[in-house]
């Protein structure tokens, strides 16, 4: 008796997607081998994008969702702009490995370049903007933005190559974040 195949939907494709990006960058997402991998027809894929660049747009969509969009209103529910600003830097150093900025930079996919840029301001402007509610000039505000993502991506990077070089422990993270903090406020 034959098994029947559970229907995915466009959901599962974009996961399936993200995924690959994350595991192997832009290079895999592809339809064939992630149809495949979820155990479907090439067909299954077509009926919910019109084509690979579709799909990868779709996928880096739910990415700037999830790892920037989410992440400032979630932070934005924080009262006091020190409380955001350590809300933030928690969540960018110690509970996500979000690799896909670092992965993904320098690749030229036409695609995945313009994503990129407006994730990397947007986050950027976002800091700045915390920066300024706890008193900097905007221009000292954006310089300090500019340092705290290059850390950020620094620690993404870390977590890629050599994530024994970061702390172990919760405990240890707790300091990780205090000393960005001390380095980087006023």
């Amino acid at each position: 008796m034959a098994e029947k195949r559970r229907r995915l939907g466009r959901e599962d494709w974009i996961a399936a997607a993200l995924v690959a990006l994350t595991r192997k960058g832009v290079g895999a997402v592809a339809i064939e081998p992630l149809a495949a991998q979820l155990g479907a027809t090439k067909g299954s894929a077509y009926w919910h994008f019109a084509n690979r660049d579709e799909l990868l747009r779709a996928a880096l969509e739910r990415w700037e969702h999830d790892e920037t969009d989410a992440v400032i209103a979630l932070v934005d529910n924080v009262p006091d702009a020190a409380g955001r600003l350590r809300t933030l830097l928690t969540a960018a150093f110690v509970h996500t490995r979000d690799n896909l900025a670092v992965l993904l930079a320098g690749t030229g996919d036409p695609i995945l370049e313009p994503v990129l840029a407006r994730v990397t301001e947007r986050r950027i402007a976002y800091i700045a903007k915390l920066f300024e509610e706890l008193g900097l000039p905007e221009q000292v505000a954006r310089r300090r933005a500019v340092l705290v993502y290059s850390a950020y991506l620094g620690n993404a990077q870390l977590w890629r190559t050599v994530p024994a070089a970061l702390p172990s422990n919760p405990g240890d993270w707790q300091h990780y974040v205090d000393e960005v903090l001390r380095a980087f406020t006023p």
